[in-house]
């Protein structure tokens, strides 16, 4: 770990810069004459302009190509509250990723107020700079209601990705799993364990792709989530109580077919992993080291069909194949909100770019590796330059069909070449 840490700390301020974004100008300023357009006295004119139709701003400004990812720091990764200034780096590198797979501009905002109507109404009064809002890092239950409330007030996509960008990547390997075993979402009985923002998240949206309510036990800290219990409940987790008898995470695993984990390392034992049904679907997504580990895991079932959160495992879970995209589709039709269609269109997106033949370019950036569908591939790599053109093209789509596009998308064939040249000098 000393070694990660050096590396980690070195990358960050590596020659001499400090941080990982910076800001670079997208017109001349070389000459008196551009920075009298740039600036004074130039610059009246757009503002006139806007005043007098606001849509313009994303004629005139960047905000049509600009989210703000903002945070508390009140749930850094897996580190939990280590306040606002420790959050930037986290913050910093959602700019990153947000630039590099979907070319997307982004101010990190990193705010020190925990009080949700205050954080509210402050990240409310900042909308006008921006395209979109992604909220990161910022802790449950607090995080739901800071959510919907910015829904409801805000003109322009409103994002938790911790809650949402977690469950639309396993969604889509839940349904590719089930198939590749030949089990029916209906059918299978699922548990959760975590209760946070991404574990309630996750629950409704595997009801939403067609797993039954009552078939998922969740579980946090406590044990079962059931029915009448007193303790630690909110109204969220009162969504997902269970009326079956099961009390631990052991018992709840008994006959299980899915396996979500968003919770902490080593809580699954090989003696829980062996009471699970056949053909099991396991997804340990705690970082970095998951509810169970890989090699135990795979060593005790056979059957098993395995995803993490790490990238030096097969089936990674990893939200940057979904945030980015989700926000360059909704960009660019001008959606004003990132809707459950919209969620769900993704996910079905990334689900059968999964089934595609994987070009050679993805196995060159993997070392070599070839993937195909199966159980160790069942979601598509981070670095196959073919998920902006099938996920963005699905989310403005659903947007369209919803009625949510202020800027409607007709030609479908163009927009998929303009993201494909939009991108192609990240791959090079």
């Amino acid at each position: 770990m000393d070694e990660l840490r050096d590396k980690a700390l070195a990358y960050h301020c590596l020659d001499g810069v400090p941080g990982k974004v910076s800001v670079v100008p997208t017109k001349p300023c070389q000459t008196a004459q551009d920075l009298g357009l740039a600036y004074t006295p130039g610059v009246a004119k757009p503002v006139l302009e806007i005043e007098k139709n606001p849509e313009d701003a994303y004629k005139y400004t960047s905000k049509g190509n600009l989210v703000a990812v903002i945070s508390n720091g009140t749930a850094i990764l897996g580190l939990g509250d280590r306040g606002p200034l420790a959050s930037k780096p986290v913050m910093e590198g959602k700019g990153v990723l947000f630039k590099r797979f979907a070319d997307i501009d982004v101010f990190d905002i990193e705010i020190n107020e925990k009080d949700p109507d205050k954080l509210i109404q402050i990240v409310k009064s900042l909308t006008p700079t921006f395209g979109g809002v992604n909220l990161e890092d910022i802790k449950g239950p607090e995080c739901f209601k800071v959510e919907q409330e910015l829904i409801k007030c805000c003109e322009i996509p409103i994002f938790h990705d911790d809650q949402h960008g977690t469950a639309i990547i396993a969604t889509a390997g839940m349904m590719n799993a089930c198939e590749v075993i030949g089990k029916k979402l209906e059918n299978i009985n699922v548990v959760v364990n975590g209760a946070g923002a991404a574990g309630i998240s996750c629950a409704k949206m595997f009801v939403a792709a067609g797993v039954k309510r009552e078939n998922i036990v969740m579980c946090d800290s406590k044990g079962v989530i059931y029915k009448g219990r007193a303790n630690g409940m909110t109204a969220e987790k009162e969504e997902f109580a269970t009326s079956r008898p099961c009390r631990t995470l052991a018992e709840a695993m008994v006959g299980a077919d899915f396996f979500m984990g968003l919770s902490v390392a080593d809580c699954v034992t090989a003696d829980m992993l062996l009471t699970m049904a056949k053909d099991p679907v396991v997804f340990a997504m705690a970082n970095p080291n998951p509810e169970i580990g890989y090699e135990l895991a795979t060593s005790t079932r056979s059957d098993l069909v395995m995803a993490t959160g790490r990238s030096d495992y097969p089936n990674q879970i990893n939200n940057v194949l979904g945030f980015p995209f989700i926000f360059r589709g909704a960009l660019d039709v001008r959606a004003s909100r990132i809707s459950e269609g919209m969620k769900m269109a993704a996910a079905k997106a990334l689900a059968g770019l999964a089934k595609e033949p994987v070009p050679e370019e993805v196995a060159k950036a993997y070392g070599g590796q070839h993937f195909s569908f199966g159980r160790n591939y069942i979601v598509p790599k981070p670095f196959d330059p073919r998920v902006i053109e099938w996920e963005a093209v699905a989310v403005a789509k659903a947007a369209c069909e919803e009625g949510l596009a202020s800027h409607p998308i007709t030609d479908w064939d163009a927009y998929r070449k303009a993201l494909k040249k939009r991108i192609e000098k990240n791959w090079k």
